[in-house]
């Protein structure tokens, strides 16, 4: 069976960082990633897509990821049930990445540049479906049977662009 997931798109906001009660660190954050093709009135469909990483990844996503900044993932699709406040049976998708990139050049003043960002401080995801708690769990699955420790947090300075 495949489950392989590749993204690019844009964050709507800064990525929100936490540890779990285990101590491992986990970060989330939503992209904002256009469809190919336009509607009827000749506009672009956004969806917008919640990621998740974990670990050294989540230190890294925290602190060089900021809002509006094309990225690119790789992961796979995880799909999450629950019971809402109501009793109601619910279910989440979401993306648990194992390689996270990014998808443009650094830019010199700071994270703003000729593109314009505004758009994207219109664009607001769909509301979260509501959890039974307000902390994460670590979900169950191959990426979170073990570290492959291939990845390290480095300075702004020694990046390659």
């Amino acid at each position: 069976m495949l489950n392989r997931v590749i993204l690019m798109g844009r964050l709507t906001a800064e990525p929100d960082y936490r540890t779990t009660q285990s101590g491992a660190a986990m970060a989330r954050f939503t992209l904002a990633v256009e469809r190919d093709f336009t509607g009827q009135n000749n506009e672009r469909q956004t969806d917008f897509l919640d990621v998740i990483v974990w670990r050294q990844r989540a230190d890294f996503v925290s602190k060089y990821f900021h809002k509006g900044q094309l990225v690119a993932v790789q992961g796979s699709i995880q799909v999450s049930s629950y019971t809402d406040r109501e009793g109601n049976k619910r279910r989440s998708w979401d993306i648990v990445a194992d390689q996270v990139y990014f998808a443009e050049g650094k830019r010199d003043n700071g994270y703003q540049n000729n593109y314009d960002y505004s758009r994207y401080d219109q664009m607001t995801p769909p509301p979260a479906p509501a959890q039974n708690n307000s902390s994460y769990s670590e979900p169950v699955s191959s990426y979170q049977s073990g570290d492959d420790g291939d990845f390290t947090p480095v300075a702004d300075d020694d990046l390659p662009f």
